[in-house]
C-alpha cells in the first residue's frame, strides 16, 4: 500500500448516516464517497470481542455462533459517535458493544464500487476515492 493510501485511510471520516430502506443504511463520507450497508451486514461485522472472539494471555476465546432468529438482532435502534474516530450502533437485542471505527465501517462497504474491488482477482489493485 502507497503512503499517501494510507494516509487517505487514516482520514475517513463519516459525515452523514442515515436509512435509505428499512433494511439498509447510506453512509455519506467526508472524501464524497456514498456508501451502502444492509443491517446485516453491519451487525455481522460487529467488531466486539463478544461477536468476533478475541484471545487473552495466549487463550482463545471463541465467539459465540450467530443465531439470527433471536428478535431484534438486524434492527438498527441507534448510532452514536466515538470521540472522531469510530461510532457505536446499538441493536433491537440489546447489543450496543461494537465500535466501528471509520476504517472498519468503511470495509464493510456494500456499494457496487466497493463490492467491485472486493472481487477483483489478486493483483489487481484500484485505489479507493
Amino acid at each position: 500500500m502507497k503512503l499517501d493510501s494510507l494516509v487517505r485511510v487514516n482520514s475517513l471520516k463519516l459525515k452523514k448516516l442515515q436509512r435509505s430502506t428499512s433494511d439498509q443504511i447510506s453512509l455519506i463520507w467526508e472524501d464524497g464517497h456514498e456508501g451502502i450497508n444492509t443491517l446485516k451486514t453491519l451487525r455481522d461485522g460487529c467488531p466486539c470481542a463478544g461477536c468476533q472472539g478475541e484471545t487473552v494471555l495466549l487463550h482463545h476465546y471463541a465467539a459465540p455462533a450467530k443465531n439470527p432468529s433471536v428478535p431484534g438482532m438486524y434492527e438498527l435502534r441507534g448510532a452514536e459517535p466515538v470521540g472522531n474516530y469510530a461510532i457505536k450502533l446499538s441493536w433491537g437485542d440489546g447489543h450496543d458493544m461494537g465500535i466501528y471505527t471509520w476504517e472498519h465501517l468503511r470495509s464493510l462497504c456494500e456499494c457496487g464500487e466497493c463490492s467491485g474491488r472486493r472481487a477483483k482477482p489478486v493483483g489487481e489493485t484500484n485505489a479507493h476515492q
